[in-house]
């Protein structure tokens, strides 16, 4: 089909596109520029399927009429309020709304822009936290390999991605990592959670006998670990992590902001594995993707260490110049709104089956190694070319595209998170079309 040059910017050379082959795109982009429900239309008039919820983030799909609506109005009542020693009626409703929704406990929210903006204030917040309550040697962090935590500084020296990391410099000092949860050896073709691995947990005893308990913030972690190539927690592992953090005197941050807003078929990871955190980061899905905005939510224990002193001294010296937003805050009200109504999130745990059965019928295409799946999320791992890492993933990558399905990769994992509004039809035209692609790659 022809393109529709109205659709086609005539120089693409002034954008450096973000986590993108850019020299590969710009010689044959690929433009999207409308999206409906389940489907994206591309500038050459073609529907393709929305396996990746755009990223990690449409949870609702796109074009809902009620988050439309909102934002329009908002726009045209008010447009901006500063975020600094003043408020406006929707920030302080959206955070009432997200109180609500989380795990009992989470009873306060602190607004960012993005899930990235949201690692940062977590672990400032918990530095903070420990100094606020005489415990100012408290200021190790410890992340996790192959974790992602957005691409600030913060982030990527708690995260453990290497390609996120490696020619950044030194990053942040103060940082030790745990192992990550993966093993392939044990845990291949898992459904679910896989039955090995909890003792990895036990690895913190091991870095607070180096460090010494009194020197160490927080962990933080994704519940499941989305961008590294969905790395499922097993069995009592999370539940052994919150043990000894507890122990130690350590803050727990959970990373939700792929995992949070229905993603496994409950409003938060922290609920679907009944765990609690005293942190926990979102994004993403908050707006369904529509306009930037993320949030981290605090114990009460947690915020109310900084409530202390004279009243009309600020707390927190932390924020940024778009927190809580006028018209992201309609937004995020219109999207929890669109959950509730539309029964997403219950919606997601019924087809959760149907998708793992899906998923898991590719076990025997070419190429595949391993199989991995939660909720609405799965990954296919793919034998590398030898001497050519990423390559065969990245070539179905574009082979999807062209027959009509977006997926997302990341090494040589096919990884995909479609939105909860999903039909069986749907599936099956996602897992079929990967079928053939698969059977064609070389």
């Amino acid at each position: 089909m022809a393109l529709d040059r109205k659709n086609v910017p005539n120089d693409l050379s002034a954008f450096w596109m973000p986590f993108t082959a850019n020299r590969q795109f710009k010689k044959d982009p690929r433009m999207l520029v409308s999206a409906d429900g389940m489907f994206y239309k591309t500038a050459d008039g073609r529907d393709v399927l929305d396996g990746t919820a755009g990223l990690w983030c449409c949870n609702a799909g796109h074009n809902q009429p009620r988050i439309v609506e909102a934002i329009r109005q908002q726009a045209g009542e008010l447009d901006y309020a500063p975020a600094f020693q003043m408020g406006h009626p929707k920030a302080f409703e959206l955070a009432s709304a997200l109180r609500d929704m989380a795990p009992k406990g989470m009873d306060h929210v602190f607004f960012t822009n993005s899930g990235s903006e949201s690692v940062e204030t977590a672990l400032k917040i918990a530095i903070a936290y420990h100094r606020a309550r005489g415990e100012g040697s408290r200021t190790r962090l410890i992340g996790r390999e192959r974790g992602y935590h957005g691409v600030n500084f913060g982030g990527i020296s708690v995260g453990g991605i290497v390609t996120n990391r490696k020619v950044f410099g030194s990053l942040l000092t103060g940082v030790d990592h745990l192992p990550h949860t993966h093993l392939p050896g044990e845990n291949t073709f898992t459904k679910g959670q896989p039955e090995h691995g909890a003792h990895l947990a036990d690895e913190l005893e091991r870095i607070v006998a180096l460090h010494g308990a009194e020197t160490i913030a927080a962990v933080i972690v994704e519940p499941m670990a989305g961008s590294t190539g969905v790395l499922l927690p097993p069995k009592g592992y999370l539940e052994r992590l919150r043990e000894l953090c507890t122990k130690h005197g350590i803050i727990l941050i959970f990373d939700e902001v792929i995992t949070g807003f229905g993603r496994l078929g409950s409003a938060f990871a922290a609920d679907h594995f009944n765990v609690l955190p005293d942190l926990m980061t979102t994004a993403k899905g908050l707006t369904n993707g529509v306009i930037p905005m993320g949030a981290v939510l605090a114990t009460g224990e947690i915020h109310d260490a900084f409530m202390q002193g004279p009243e009309h001294l600020i707390e927190l010296f932390h924020g940024y110049t778009y927190s809580g937003n006028p018209i992201s805050s309609a937004a995020g009200l219109a999207t929890l709104e669109t959950y509730r109504e539309e029964g997403l999130f219950e919606r997601a745990a019924a087809m959760a089956p149907y998708w793992e059965e899906a998923l898991h019928s590719l076990k025997d295409a070419r190429h595949v190694v391993d199989i991995r799946n939660m909720g609405l999320i799965g990954a296919i791992e793919l034998e590398p070319i030898a001497g050519e890492p990423t390559k065969r993933a990245f070539t179905a990558f574009l082979k999807a595209y062209e027959k009509g399905i977006l997926i997302r990769t990341t090494g040589d994992i096919i990884a995909m998170s479609p939105p909860l509004i999903i039909e069986k039809e749907h599936i099956d035209q996602l897992v079929g079309t990967l079928r053939e692609v698969l059977e064609a790659l070389d």
